[in-house]
């Protein structure tokens, strides 16, 4: 029976840890043994967990990437007794995901990592394995990775520092990465990301892309929900926005733009707002707390008139995927991503990030046609492109082609 290690800042929690989970799941359905190792943040799972570090080295290691700059080279202890528990699973590939977040030395890691030959499997779920800092740089328009990070002037937002290491650790980053390019490939959850990663440093491993998947037979049309009742919004247009963290690359301002040109026949919905951004919103913006619960995710998509993604970058866009699997269509702005995922029968795309009348004129036009008018096209749409068992046996494919040719 093949071993399949993989290793993420959390295991079946959020977005990359249940991509994780499922995707262990499915190497266990089809005759692996399945580990996950994690630094925060699990639930219940069906894979083997390995804790890497504590709350105690996890917070040394956010005080050194705060005051110094070096997010991935702290956690030494705990990342080498995650290496010896490797070395005692013996895995066949080894699958990374967000190797950043406070809980893992990536310098550790990759020279074990190219001490030995067993196949490596990275997904990237943002940009941070090719910069000197950043995890997104559309915003700050930068393009410094593409040659050499200096002193980076963005230093402020994720992985948050005071002062700037950007110089130091684009180079580290770019020998340690690169030594294993020989039994490395390199997994874009888009096309716009995988060819991102072609123009980095990382060029030189193989690159491909596997859309994040979707379970769809949580994702799906439902047709009732007392979502609306309990809002009391029964005869609005309900505009819908989740997101896990709301800031500035989110669009949260937009939203509050988009409530003051809108009337009162519309309700805006957004889902994970934390307790101050709550304080401040409009009397026509309803915030509803975070859920981990897929399942009632999935009924506020399907009560919903239109999914509004109004990111500024997005490296898939899983928001997206959803409302489509349940039936609900989708607005977006035209970057990064997002253009991949939506046709002119599953929503709309904006071409000018911040066009908050363009916004409004596609809603009102998506609320004319009606929601059904798009609701079948959405739901094949997630059918053809993103669903969990086609995407991610993609993977299990790949383990088994990475353990032919080894």
């Amino acid at each position: 029976m093949p071993t399949l290690l993989q290793i993420n800042s959390t295991a079946n929690w959020g977005s990359t840890g249940k991509i994780a989970e499922q995707i262990g799941e499915l190497a266990i359905a089809n005759g692996w043994d399945s580990y996950i190792a994690y630094g925060r943040h699990c639930c219940q799972s069906k894979s083997r967990l390995i804790k890497v570090g504590s709350k105690l080295s996890q917070a040394w290691h956010l005080m050194i990437a705060r005051l110094f700059d070096k997010q991935g080279l702290g956690s030494r202890h705990a990342t080498k007794r995650l290496i010896k528990q490797i070395k005692e699973i013996n895995p066949d590939i080894i699958h990374l995901h967000n190797i950043h977040g406070y809980y893992l030395n990536y310098k550790i890691l990759f020279e074990y990592l190219n001490s030995v030959d067993t196949p490596v499997v990275w997904t990237l779920h943002d940009c941070w394995p090719f910069t000197g800092h950043c995890a997104h740089y559309i915003t700050h328009g930068c393009d410094k990775w593409k040659s050499n990070c200096d002193i980076c002037k963005y230093r402020h937002v994720y992985p948050k520092a005071y002062s700037s290491n950007a110089s130091n650790n684009f180079k580290e980053k770019k020998a340690l990465f690169s030594s294993i390019s020989e039994h490395l490939t390199i997994i874009g959850v888009s096309n716009w990301l995988s060819n991102e990663t072609r123009c980095s440093f990382l060029s030189i491993a193989n690159i491909q892309t596997i859309y994040n998947g979707i379970d769809l037979n949580i994702f799906v049309k439902q047709p009732t929900s007392n979502f609306r009742r309990k809002h009391n919004i029964e005869d609005k247009f309900v505009l819908l926005g989740i997101a896990s963290v709301w800031d500035e690359n989110k669009g949260l301002n937009d939203y509050i733009s988009l409530s003051q040109q809108i009337d009162e026949k519309y309700a805006i919905v957004l889902i994970g707002l934390n307790k101050r951004q709550v304080s401040s919103l409009p009397s026509n913006v309803i915030a509803v707390d975070r859920t981990s619960s897929q399942a009632e995710l999935a009924e506020i998509y399907s009560t919903a008139d239109i999914t509004l993604s109004l990111s500024r970058q997005e490296t898939f866009g899983l928001t997206i995927a959803e409302s489509m699997a349940s039936g609900t269509p989708a607005i977006a702005y035209k970057t990064t991503a997002l253009p991949e995922l939506i046709t002119p029968h599953t929503g709309k795309l904006i071409t000018k990030v911040g066009d908050i009348t363009a916004l409004k004129d596609a809603i009102e036009e998506i609320c004319a046609n009606g929601k059904e008018y798009y609701s079948d096209a959405c739901r094949k749409r997630a059918e053809e492109h993103f669903d969990k068992n086609k995407c991610f046996m993609q993977y299990i494919n790949l383990y088994n082609s990475l353990l032919t040719t080894k």
